[in-house]
């Protein structure tokens, strides 16, 4: 659900968070208790810390608005045990792994996050996963409650009639792209360099000289598994490309190293850290083949060449995306880019400009409906540079948004804003019948739901 409430009482900041526990430079109290349960000051104490450290804003006073965040929460954990949600462990496993990957490389290692905490990293996974697992509970609850919201067009117009103009949120330009790609030749000396320098790495790692997370970080050329050693994280194999995966998931000795794999993004030597059933943890090093500047300068002149037809209409931008493109995400759909971020535009050919690959932003950023680039070169998502030319199909410059040209996002802000209602009347009804007390001393707060203080 797209919730632009508050009540989700910081999911991402709460699953990333461990377990709560005393410091010994706080007097544990009860301050709070939602039923049988109890909100401690040092679990407040702990949520305080940890969302100044996320840089994640507190309305108003923190210890008022915190433990009302901790006790919305609870409400939702008893919902989930009375409507019997449950959640599903390789699910909790999965996202576990993502954060704990994505929470090493923020800090730089394994030995950074664990003086974070104070915690070793097995601990520190334990208490994570507590956390994910309730989140995933709440979710259930919020999907079960409030996930099925529609609202008809009539509904829609008359919410947006109902906003203040200075409410509107402002819509950045955007812009619906295709695009042609020429990959420069790799030499096949530059291949063999490539993976005689592998078979280097893996000489050395099976002769005790050094080890496959040392040079992981100092040679692998994947900046997001480099700084954790080369370590990808537990996945199955869906999550790793089939060459990849084929040799990955076929190790069965850690002290082994496979032999050098290919895959659309390099060359890669792989370490098995660990297999449990259908996941499996990887270390790997990739190398990427350099095209000489004669190459990229070929490829350059191959596409002038396809642009020189395109502006002389003897081939469609569309045909030379089918037929002449190197860009297999595109060509089949006529080299029309789909936007696989997160937001409004996802899953639709519009991008704003921040969205876009930084090259392709620098050309299109200043181009006009229906115009074709001149042939640059670009990095593409795999890493590797290659010629292009982009066509802009669409421009809508930035505005404020308005139902006739942003009916989506006006239907998702409309529908969020119903779930809030839904979710402020559920929560009155389940304050208004469950047991809460509240510390004399915790009761001058102006909470955001009056029946706290029945």
């Amino acid at each position: 659900m797209n919730y632009s409430v508050k009540i989700l009482f910081f999911l991402i900041v709460l699953s990333l968070t461990p377990c709560l526990t005393a410091q010994n430079n706080v007097i544990d109290e009860i301050v709070w208790v939602v039923g049988d349960e109890a909100i401690l000051k040092s679990e407040v104490e702990e949520y305080r810390k940890e969302v100044l450290m996320q840089n994640q804003r507190i309305e108003g006073d923190p210890y008022c608005f915190i433990p009302e965040q901790l006790a919305i929460r609870k409400l939702f954990l008893d919902q989930a045990k009375l409507d019997s949600i449950t959640v599903q462990e390789s699910q909790v496993s999965r996202t576990l792994e993502y954060l704990v990957n994505e929470y090493i490389a923020s800090v730089g290692s394994v030995e950074r996050l664990e003086e974070y905490y104070g915690k070793n990293l097995a601990t520190i996974r334990e208490d994570m996963r507590d956390q994910i697992r309730e989140q995933q509970l709440v979710e259930g609850v919020q999907q079960k409650h409030f996930g099925h919201v529609q609202l008809t067009p009539s509904e829609i117009r008359k919410y947006y009639n109902s906003l203040p103009q200075d409410s509107l949120p402002f819509i950045p330009t955007t812009l619906e792209v295709q695009i042609v790609t020429v990959e420069p030749e790799i030499p096949l000396s530059e291949i063999d360099r490539v993976k005689a320098r592998l078979r280097e790495y893996t000489e050395q790692i099976t002769s005790g000289k050094s080890t496959m997370s040392t040079l992981a970080l100092l040679h692998s050329e994947d900046p997001g598994s480099a700084m954790r050693g080369g370590e990808l994280g537990f996945n199955n194999r869906s999550g790793f490309v089939p060459e990849f995966a084929n040799t990955a998931f076929a190790l069965s000795d850690p002290a082994k190293v496979s032999n050098v794999v290919e895959s659309e993004y390099g060359f890669h030597i792989i370490q098995l850290i660990e297999r449990r059933g259908d996941m499996g943890n990887f270390r790997h090093i990739l190398l990427k083949p350099k095209a000489p500047q004669e190459s990229l300068d070929t490829a350059l002149v191959r596409l002038d060449s396809i642009r020189t037809g395109i502006m002389d209409k003897k081939i469609t931008f569309e045909d030379a995306a089918t037929y002449l493109s190197a860009d297999k995400d595109t060509r089949n759909n006529k080299g029309i880019m789909v936007n696989n971020n997160r937001g409004h535009n996802s899953g639709t050919p519009r991008f704003a400009l921040n969205e876009l690959n930084q090259d392709i932003a620098k050309i299109a950023g200043e181009m006009e409906k229906g115009e074709v680039s001149q042939p640059f070169i670009m990095m593409n998502d795999k890493g590797r540079q290659v010629a292009a030319i982009i066509k802009i199909t669409e421009r809508n410059e930035g505005h404020k948004a308005n139902i006739n040209n942003d009916y989506q996002i006006v239907k998702q802000m409309a529908e969020s804003d119903r779930q809030q209602t839904l979710v402020d009347e559920w929560l009155q009804e389940k304050i208004r019948k469950t047991y809460v007390r509240i510390d004399p001393q915790w009761q001058g707060c102006e909470y955001k739901y009056k029946d706290w203080l029945k």
